[in-house]
């Protein structure tokens, strides 16, 4: 159930955006590991909803075949114990999901809080 949010947050996205999407993989996993969470400075699990892990995009030239794929992992549990209902983790699927396909259009968390903020 979950994996088909993921899928549906993908799917749901413009085709100019669907079809740069190359070379990526998108998980879902459980939840953040401790070294992640410690790498990020963050304490608990719920703190982290999505991880962006590779060259973003607009940094990726003719050189960059033999790269390894870039992961974005979404993390189950954390979007779960922060959501009341299941439209609410399909909400939230969704904005991890874009931001940090957004991530891999090389936006950084500065200027994506800038635009949720303004939503």
């Amino acid at each position: 159930m979950f994996e088909q949010l993921v899928e549906e947050a993908v799917a749901s996205l413009p085709q100019e955006f669907k079809a740069r999407l190359q070379n990526i993989a998108i998980l879902v996993e459980r939840k953040a590991s401790t070294e992640i969470l410690r790498s990020l400075g963050l304490a608990h699990p719920n703190q982290l909803l999505g991880l962006f892990h590779g060259v973003p995009y607009r940094h990726q030239g003719p050189s960059s075949g033999n790269q390894p794929p870039v992961v974005i992992s979404v993390y189950q549990e954390p979007i779960e114990n922060i959501s009341r209902s299941e439209e609410e983790i399909r909400d939230k699927v969704r904005d991890v999901v874009i931001h940090e396909i957004a991530h891999y259009f090389g936006f950084d968390d500065n200027y994506l809080k800038q635009i949720e903020d303004k939503d």
